[in-house]
């Protein structure tokens, strides 16, 4: 065998000595999350910087903030001490926002492109950016947030 190829052939088991030093599915998940999280932040930064207009930028803002309405107002719908029945008018409430601030961020891009702002290839990079966030916040917080399975993302 070359020696090129040796250091590459050794079997899994020799390479991690300990059980503990394998990774995790947990932990290669936040690894590819925390990738796509990083082009999705590169593709808004670039729509910004490549043509010197930071408008886009608003755009990260708002797809950041979409999953704060849901997330809280899920915390504040559960039945609690002073209040045994469960309301789902502030999970309806929640959802209202988290979906009126996506959509902010998905057609504030085309607004600002449509009024020649920004120029239309900032426009597609942005919102595939933000989308790239907002997929990425979604997904932690279906792997990670450790809810019931009655409480929908």
């Amino acid at each position: 065998m070359p020696p090129h190829l040796i250091s590459i052939s050794y079997p899994l088991e020799t390479k991690y000595a300990n059980a503990n030093e394998i990774p995790t599915m947990e932990q290669i998940a936040v690894i590819l999350l925390s990738f796509v999280l990083a082009a999705g932040f590169l593709l808004v930064i670039l729509s910004c910087a490549l043509w010197a207009n930071w408008l886009p930028l608003l755009v990260a803002l708002t797809f950041i903030l979409a999953p704060v309405p849901n997330s809280i107002c899920s915390r504040c719908a559960r039945a609690d001490d002073l209040s045994p029945e469960y309301n789902s008018a502030y999970v309806d409430f929640g959802r209202f926002l988290t979906g009126m601030l996506v959509t902010t961020g998905l057609s504030l891009p085309v607004l600002l492109a449509h009024s020649k702002l920004i120029q239309p290839a900032a426009c597609w990079m942005s919102i595939a950016g933000g989308g790239l966030v907002y997929g990425t916040i979604l997904v932690y917080s279906g792997w990670f947030g450790g809810s019931s399975d009655d409480e929908g993302w």
